[in-house]
């Protein structure tokens, strides 16, 4: 299998406006392992050094690290570095796909696992509601007997035309018909968005966030640390498994797309989360460089 290899780099820093003496972390930025996504290299570093660090794996697969930072500090700067190289997907002829209404109608029915898996999906979330306002944007896209893959390629396509980029509209807290109102936001927005619209039809579908690989404009030099982390979606599709949807970019995720997480909504992936002994107030940078290295082989792997 011919793959992408990338360097990642993903800092976050942390400035606290007051001396924090303990502070504990729940670390989601280490890119998953794929049947199309091998993890060839990664360490997590802190400054100041962790005292105690551990990792896990949570309910959705996605590895986890613990890191406990002890000491009175005014600065943390978190650093993931990993070696990626990243196939390309399975996408499947839109047309060939079921039709969106026996997916709905599978997932009420089948008790297979893979199904009683994706049927978790299909509930609403804090961040994620179930409103008939979703439903009726959807249906736009959801037309009578349609197959599931067409539908949802024109729904990310619309929502693509629909809505602007726009970084200083909306806040992690913006609730998501508030989005739609103002039909404007960023990439986690927009995967919110569509997971709401295909979940109020009954669809399962789950968040996924990582990075994507930014190509510089001709005769523009390539900026370290300009890329940013990304959001993108998934809709379950049986027999085929789930299939990546890219709103933002009106895009199938496939090789410039690294995988770092996934779960209901933000919540279940949000980067870095923890809690402190301080005041808590803090300035947060992130910077985030993805470093293309050409073009390798890649053996399939579980």
């Amino acid at each position: 299998m011919r793959a992408h290899l990338y360097d990642l780099t993903h800092t976050t820093t942390y400035d606290y406006h007051s001396s924090v003496t303990v502070s504990h972390h729940l670390f989601r930025i280490s890119p998953r392992r794929m049947s199309r996504q091998l993890r060839l290299e990664h360490s997590i570093e802190t400054n100041p050094v962790a005292a105690t660090t551990s990792q896990r794996t949570d309910f959705f697969g996605n590895d986890v690290t613990f890191a406990t930072i002890e000491g009175a500090h005014r600065r943390l700067r978190v650093t993931s570095r990993s070696r990626v190289a990243v196939g390309p997907s399975f996408i499947p002829e839109p047309s060939e796909t079921p039709q969106w209404e026996s997916v709905r109608g599978l997932c009420r029915s089948d008790r297979s696992s893979a199904v009683l898996e994706a049927v978790e999906f299909t509930f609403a979330t804090p961040i994620v509601p179930l409103e008939p306002a979703f439903a009726e944007y959807a249906l736009d896209s959801f037309t009578p007997r349609r197959s599931i893959l067409e539908a949802a390629l024109d729904l990310t396509q619309r929502i693509h035309a629909d809505f602007k980029f726009d970084a200083t509209a909306t806040t992690v807290s913006t609730p998501l018909l508030e989005v739609l109102e103002k039909r404007r936001g960023v990439c986690q927005d927009f995967a919110h968005f569509q997971i709401a619209c295909l979940r109020a039809l009954g669809l399962p579908a789950r968040y996924v966030s990582g990075y994507l690989e930014t190509i510089p404009s001709p005769g523009s030099p390539r900026l370290v640390g300009a890329d940013a982390s990304h959001a993108w979606v998934s809709v379950f599709c049986p027999s085929i498994g789930w299939i990546d949807l890219d709103p933002t970019n009106n895009c199938l995720p496939s090789m410039r797309h690294i995988t770092a997480a996934w779960g209901r909504d933000y919540s279940d992936v949000s980067p870095i989360r923890g809690v402190l002994l301080g005041t808590g107030e803090h300035t947060l940078s992130v910077s985030v460089d993805v470093l293309p290295l050409g073009v390798v082989h890649m053996p399939a792997v579980a």
